[in-house]
């Protein structure tokens, strides 16, 4: 098990759907332990896991403190393929001529296998998701199939479908470097503005980031190897398949996104707001942010508008019916 990131951070391996390959979860309890909130698992986009996002602390602040701080038990997942969850035997070979690999069909088995390991560690039914990017095909897809699981859901960056075509080709996985992060992180940002994203932070995440792989520094240049899967699930969905189905997603659901995030326009969070079946939907716009916006100046707002969908309290009370 890797050192915790918090005193308080406990690791679990749990077994993945894949015979023989485990699955890494990191738990971060709220303060005393006592959770007024319930409970809550990250699912991380295509290139870096929950260390690196949910987790990692800029100047000594993450989303994951401002959520636990509410009073929420924190969970973060590593699909297979990234951080401290096993790597698929794909890996080791070349990846020309070989299917993508971790794709939203593999993942949603990923996540329905933490699911049900978090709910039988807190004796709960259900709990919330919080998803981002690629990872939002994932958590959408398990809550279509398993809705009695699912208490809310923040799709932060959330992928929609577009148009229709042929999707791109894509190997079993890449390498992906620091100068391809710093490249994808800043491109959406218009010229002329302010940066929203410190080379200081980001020379401290990028160390964090290639400590998540243990044979990057060994490449040239370093770079962390991952599953192309979510690069081939979000080109689909691009040529007009998304895995899985709107219609079928019934639980609360807040889309929120950057006004410079070019993953999830305008018009793709009003195609997916226009088609989830949930009762209560949200579509929140934060300015000065991109799809990356957990990693920029404008996250405190995206940590406070997750908190405040996720505590609820924007639907009637239930009513027993000797009450009427």
């Amino acid at each position: 098990m890797p050192e915790p990131l918090d005193p308080r951070e406990v690791h679990h391996r749990v077994a993945s759907h894949q015979e023989g390959l485990s699955l890494f979860l990191r738990h971060l309890p709220p303060p005393g332990g006592i959770s007024p909130r319930g409970v809550v698992l990250y699912a991380h986009g295509a290139t870096f896991p929950s260390a690196q996002s949910i987790a990692h602390r800029f100047d000594g602040w993450s989303w994951r403190d401002a959520l636990c701080d509410a009073g929420f038990h924190v969970w973060g997942l590593d699909f297979l393929g990234y951080g401290h969850s096993d790597r698929y035997p794909g890996m080791a070979e070349a990846p020309n001529g070989h299917a993508p690999l971790c794709t939203a069909e593999d993942a949603s088995g990923q996540l329905a296998a933490a699911v049900h390991f978090i709910c039988s560690h807190h004796g709960a039914e259900r709990l919330s998701l919080i998803a981002h990017s690629w990872g939002t095909i994932v958590a959408a897809r398990f809550a279509a199939e398993c809705p009695q699981r699912i208490n809310r859901m923040v799709l932060f960056g959330a992928i929609a479908r577009r148009g229709n075509g042929a999707p791109p080709d894509f190997p079993a996985w890449r390498n992906v470097s620091l100068q391809d992060q710093w490249e994808r992180f800043t491109a959406e940002v218009p010229r002329g503005e302010t940066p929203v994203l410190s080379r200081t932070h980001f020379a401290e995440w990028g160390e964090a980031y290639l400590d998540s792989d243990a044979a990057s520094r060994t490449r040239m240049p370093p770079s962390v190897q991952t599953p192309s899967g979510p690069w081939f699930d979000i080109g689909r969905a691009w040529a007009g398949e998304l895995a899985y189905d709107p219609s079928r997603v019934r639980a609360p659901v807040a889309i929120i996104r950057g006004e410079w995030d070019s993953m999830c326009t305008d018009s793709d969070a009003a195609w997916l707001f226009d088609r989830f079946a949930s009762p209560v939907r949200r579509d929140v716009k934060i300015n000065r942010g991109t799809h990356l916006m957990h990693l920029e100046s404008s996250r405190y707002a995206l940590y406070r508008e997750t908190v405040t969908f996720l505590a609820g309290g924007d639907e009637p009370p239930r009513r027993d019916s000797c009450s009427q």
